[in-house]
């Protein structure tokens, strides 16, 4: 969060944005604190994966992106352990 320049407000409101388009995108129905979680996990979780493959995200917009795709390979793992 701190390379992207964003604080913690900022993090909990776009991750909660993130998480929320996530389980939108993938058809669940989550809470809103389940959406928080999973956006700024997501972010995390994205952010390290990309970063492997030289690829960065900066400011709001890359935090929202970076929350969306990991939140989405989060809530593709949760599936695919549940099945």
């Amino acid at each position: 969060m701190d390379d992207a320049g964003i604080g913690w407000i900022a993090a909990i409101i776009i991750g909660g944005l993130a998480g929320w388009i996530a389980s939108n995108f993938m058809n669940t129905n989550t809470g809103v604190l389940a959406n928080v979680i999973l956006g700024i996990v997501g972010a995390a979780v994205a952010s390290f994966l990309l970063g492997l493959l030289g690829v960065s995200f900066g400011g709001w917009l890359g935090y929202l992106v970076a929350g969306f795709i990991g939140a989405c390979i989060l809530i593709a793992g949760a599936r695919a352990v549940r099945s």
